[in-house]
C-alpha cells in the first residue's frame, strides 16, 4: 500500500502553487481594509486589487475594465447566462455537454441545448443547425475545454456561426478548465464573455472572474452594493484576487513546456491501463502529447464490466484521488450527461473515470497509478464489476 497520496483529480482542483500562496499572505499581511472605502488604507487595498485585475487580463488577453472578481466559476458562468436573461430575454443556448454551472441556468430558463459529436467536441454545423431553428437567442454558451473528457472547441469557428446566425445574441465560454491547457488569448478574442477560475490553476477555492465585454447589458445576480462597476455586489477579496492572479501568470507562462510534460504523462498512464488491462479499457477520446483537440492533462477512459463507484472505492482505499465524472442521484448511478451526449452507451459509460493531471503531478504519480489500478479493476471483473 502506498505511504503517501497519489493525487489524479486536477480536474477538479489542483495544488495551491508557492507563488499564489506567498501573493496571498503578502496581501494578507498588507491590506486589511475594505476596498470600496475612501480613506489611505482602503486605497491601498484598492490599488492591489487593480493590479490582480490588471495581470489576470493581460495573462488572458482580455481589457482590465471588463473583469468582474466572482467566487469562482460557477458564479461567474450563472452570472453570464442568468445575466444576460435578466437583463434582455430571449433564449439561452448551450451545448449539452456543459458544466452543470451553464446547463442548469439554461434549462431552467427552457433554453436549447446544442448536440455533441463522437469526440465530445461542438461542430459549427450542429451550432448553426440549432440556431437557425431557434427565436431571439440572447446568449449563447460553449465550454472551452471539456471538464471531464478535455475535448476542446473551436472557439473562433463557433464564435462566427454565433456572429452569422444570431448577430443579436451574447457569446460566452466557460473556460474554467481551459487556461492550464490551450492559449486563451486567441481562442476567446471574439467571445463577449468568458468564465475562469483559481482552483484550477493553483489559486485559491473561492476565486473566479468573469470577464464582460465593454457595452455588454448584464443584470447583476447578486445585490446589495456597486462593486465590480455594478455588476456583482460584495466586498472584494484582495488577498483572493492577489493570490489568484499569481497562479494565472504562473500557469499562463509554465503552461507551454507544462502541455508537453503532462501530454507526455496522460500517454504514458493510458497506454500503461491498456497494456495490463487491454480491451478492458475503452479512452474516450484519443488525444495524443499535446493534441489541439484534447486536454494534455486528461485522461478520460471507461471500463468495460466495472462499475466506477466501486473502482473508486478501492483506489481511494489505497490512496489514489481520482473522479468517476458521474453524478450518484437516489443511490442510483447515473453515467455522465456529457458521455450520453456522445453516444457512449449507458453500460459502458457507468465504468468512466477520469484520470486527471496538474502541475505537481510526477512520473512517480503515474508509475504508482500502474501499479494500483490494475488490480483493482481485475478485481472488481472477477466480482461482477462492483
Amino acid at each position: 500500500m502506498p505511504t503517501s497520496e497519489v493525487y489524479l483529480d486536477h480536474a477538479a482542483s489542483t495544488v495551491v502553487r508557492a507563488a499564489s500562496k506567498a501573493a496571498w499572505a503578502a496581501a494578507v499581511e498588507a491590506h486589511h481594509a475594505n476596498p470600496t472605502g475612501a480613506h489611505k488604507a482602503a486605497r491601498s487595498a484598492r490599488r492591489a486589487l487593480d493590479d490582480a485585475r490588471d495581470l489576470i487580463a493581460e495573462m488572458v488577453g482580455r481589457d482590465p475594465a471588463e473583469a468582474v472578481f466572482t467566487s469562482g466559476g460557477s458564479e461567474a458562468d450563472n452570472l453570464a447566462v442568468r445575466g444576460v436573461l435578466a437583463a434582455r430575454g430571449g433564449t439561452a443556448v448551450c451545448s449539452a455537454g456543459e458544466h452543470h454551472a451553464v446547463l442548469e441556468p439554461v434549462e431552467h430558463a427552457d433554453g436549447l441545448t446544442v448536440g455533441l459529436d463522437a469526440k465530445g467536441q461542438v461542430t459549427p454545423q450542429a451550432l448553426a443547425d440549432t440556431l437557425k431553428a431557434a427565436d431571439d437567442v440572447s446568449v449563447v454558451s460553449i465550454i472551452a475545454v471539456n471538464n471531464e473528457t478535455g475535448a476542446v472547441n473551436d472557439l473562433p469557428a463557433l464564435a462566427q456561426v454565433v456572429r452569422e446566425h444570431a448577430p443579436g445574441a451574447l457569446f460566452h465560454t466557460d473556460a474554467v478548465q481551459a487556461l492550464s491547457w490551450i492559449d486563451l488569448a486567441p481562442a476567446v478574442a471574439d467571445v463577449d464573455m468568458v468564465s475562469i477560475t483559481g482552483h484550477k490553476v493553483g489559486g485559491p477555492i473561492g476565486t473566479g472572474v468573469l470577464f464582460v465585454r465593454a457595452g455588454i447589458e448584464l443584470e447583476a445576480q447578486i445585490l446589495g452594493g456597486g462593486q465590480e462597476r455594478g455588476r456583482r455586489a460584495g466586498t472584494p477579496d484582495v488577498a483572493g484576487a492577489a493570490a489568484f492572479a499569481a497562479a494565472v501568470k504562473a500557469t499562463v507562462e509554465r503552461r507551454p513546456d507544462e502541455v508537453v510534460r503532462l501530454g507526455g504523462l496522460r500517454d504514458r498512464l493510458v497506454d500503461g491501463l491498456v497494456d495490463r488491462l487491454g480491451s478492458a479499457v475503452v479512452p474516450t477520446l484519443l488525444g495524443r502529447g499535446h493534441d489541439s483537440e484534447v486536454a494534455a492533462g486528461i485522461a478520460h477512459i471507461c471500463l468495460d464490466g466495472v462499475e466506477a463507484e466501486a473502482l473508486l472505492f478501492l483506489l481511494d482505499a489505497q490512496g489514489l484521488r481520482a473522479s468517476a465524472a458521474s453524478s450518484c442521484s437516489s443511490g442510483a448511478q447515473d453515467p455522465s450527461h456529457v458521455l450520453a451526449a456522445m453516444g457512449v452507451p449507458r453500460e459502458l459509460a457507468a465504468g468512466s473515470l477520469r484520470l486527471s493531471l496538474g502541475h505537481s503531478s510526477t512520473p512517480a504519480d503515474v508509475e504508482t497509478a500502474l501499479e494500483i489500478i490494475p488490480p483493482a479493476v481485475k478485481r472488481l471483473l472477477r466480482h461482477g464489476g462492483g
